[in-house]
């Protein structure tokens, strides 16, 4: 690991900050997901991120895998007569190391440009999720290709899968999302901060992992949301602020409607009351919303909902929608 160097007493603190990165910075809609094109979208986005690490802050980043695991299932589904077909918490952890592997080829190559030597790490993270919990009995999350093979269907319900159906006739499969509960790598990650270390963790919101018997960590299928998971990630490594970076500028009000209007600043329980009325779907900015609200609701820090080409304004508290808890609105801590 490069060495880290000494910090001048005056020097102001450094700040630990996660970024949750969408799905928009590896593969935006309406591209093909081909391995050229994600190694240039993640270019790009790792070009802005290395200006926060070249100002002094302590980055830890996290990153959906929603169209890779898609992929990886895919190929799951064509080669399954040749090759044996892996699970989902394989596919989530190939993902982690592939994303990985060009996020930190990227990053480094960036700050370098910079002249700063900073070592970027990639850690396999696993997330402990309940084995009680509510939604093992109502699989929501949609994964893999669509299937129109109605024999395969009945012949993979049988084996205890579920399916979404859709007109033409076609389904796709269903797995459950259950609530992190707890990451199992949090040492490692503070160990390496520590050491002036960029960490790469959590992708995909984390391997889902339950008690099984005799109490040992058994890997299982599902999905972790990764805005709760990345939320979860900071409250455990005690992040100064999460930033959550999509493909719109921040929170809005009556999204889409001619009433619409973008939040600069609110406070938890306004964000909350929004979420109340039903301002945030649930397949869009609902767990955003949750998870800054879980984030800053639980530690009095600060959260922002920025896109992605605004990171390094959001993270300055210059761009996006900054949630801050009451408590610090009241104070003025955090302010715009």
């Amino acid at each position: 690991m490069s060495a880290v160097p000494p910090t001048p007493d005056d020097a102001p603190p450094r700040r630990r900050i996660v970024l949750a990165l969408g799905g928009n910075a590896l593969a935006p809609a309406g591209t093909g997901g081909t391995a050229e094109e994600q190694t240039r979208n993640i270019s790009r986005t790792m070009a802005l991120v290395a200006q926060l690490i070249v100002d002094g802050d302590e980055i830890v980043i996290t990153h959906g895998n929603g169209p890779q695991v898609g992929n990886l299932l895919l190929k799951n589904e064509l080669a399954k007569d040749v090759v044996p077909a892996m699970p989902l918490d394989w596919c989530v952890a190939q993902t982690q190391a592939t994303i990985g592997y060009q996020i930190i080829t990227a990053l480094e190559r960036e700050l370098e440009a910079h002249g700063d030597l900073s070592t970027v790490v990639p850690v396999i993270s696993r997330v402990q999720v309940a084995d009680d919990d509510p939604a093992w009995d109502e699989p929501s999350k949609p994964i893999g290709p669509w299937i129109t093979d109605e024999e395969q269907i009945r012949e993979r319900e049988q084996q205890g899968q579920q399916f979404l159906r859709e007109d033409g006739p076609r389904w796709r499969r269903l797995v459950a999302s259950p609530q992190p509960v707890r990451l199992l790598e949090p040492m490692t990650i503070d160990l390496l901060l520590r050491a002036g270390a960029v960490v790469v963790a959590n992708g995909g919101g984390g391997i889902p992992m339950v008690r099984g018997p005799g109490g040992a960590l058994v890997g299982v299928e599902a999905v972790v949301d990764k805005d709760l998971s990345a939320a979860l990630l900071a409250r455990q490594l005690a992040a100064d602020q999460l930033v959550i970076l999509t493909d719109v500028p921040g929170v809005a009000v009556d999204y889409g409607r001619p009433t619409q209007r973008w939040l600069d600043s609110v406070t938890a329980s306004q964000l909350r009351t929004l979420a109340a009325e039903g301002q945030f779907t649930r397949g869009s900015m609902g767990p955003k919303v949750e998870a800054v609200l879980s984030f800053v609701g639980r530690s009095d820090r600060s959260a922002t909902i920025a896109a992605l080409d605004d990171v390094v304004g959001a993270v300055r508290g210059e761009a996006g929608t900054l949630v801050r808890s009451d408590w610090a609105a009241r104070s003025g801590w955090a302010a715009r």
